[in-house]
């Protein structure tokens, strides 16, 4: 099994790693994205988490001995997550585990669909749970990717969807979810 998991991809050892542990996971970030029809340039795949024994370099020998970089970071008290895992390995396209701690990031895992990326089935994030990621997220380009997500969606299913879970975000995430309807034409 060993000489296997060589020859698959860094993003396929980190989802199996994840899969046999039992750890809810899915794909964000621009992959996210791409898969709901908006396209930006990224080096590396994002998957979430939110369990906290994924920020333990113990969890993560298994690709460490088959050579992979594993750098373990983990958010302080007043951090918005509870870290972010960096994995890279020669050749490859990066992958960056972002580790949640609030109950929402664990309630959209448990929505996540399954699709397939880069040759590798796991769970990519609903496109609401998308836009609550990016306003949680709060950056320019989050609020851009907003924007464009709402171009290429159901405009208004997405908008009642994303309205009725925004309550379980902190307020300036409300904020720029208003900024940006009323930037874009509700």
């Amino acid at each position: 099994m060993h000489e296997r998991n060589h020859r698959l991809t860094l993003l396929a050892r980190v989802v199996g790693t994840l899969q046999e542990a039992g750890a809810a996971h899915a794909l964000i970030g621009a992959a996210a994205l791409a898969g709901r029809g908006v396209s930006r340039s990224t080096q590396d795949v994002d998957l979430l988490v939110v369990d906290p024994r994924c920020l333990s370099v113990r969890f993560w020998e298994g690709l460490k001995r088959e050579g992979a970089s594993v750098d373990v970071r983990r958010g302080d008290d007043d951090d918005p997550l509870a870290g972010v895992v960096a994995f890279a390995a020669e050749g490859e396209r990066p992958v960056d585990l972002v580790v949640g701690k609030r109950a929402w990031q664990g309630a959209l895992l448990t929505r996540a669909e399954p699709s397939r990326f880069s040759g590798v089935l796991l769970p990519v994030v609903r496109t609401a749970d998308l836009v609550l990621l990016k306003l949680f997220a709060g950056g320019p380009q989050d609020a851009w990717d907003i924007a464009e997500l709402l171009a290429v969606s159901d405009r208004p299913a997405l908008k009642a969807e994303v309205e009725s879970r925004l309550a379980e975000l902190p307020a300036p995430a409300g904020t720029l979810w208003r900024k940006i309807e009323g930037e874009s034409g509700s």
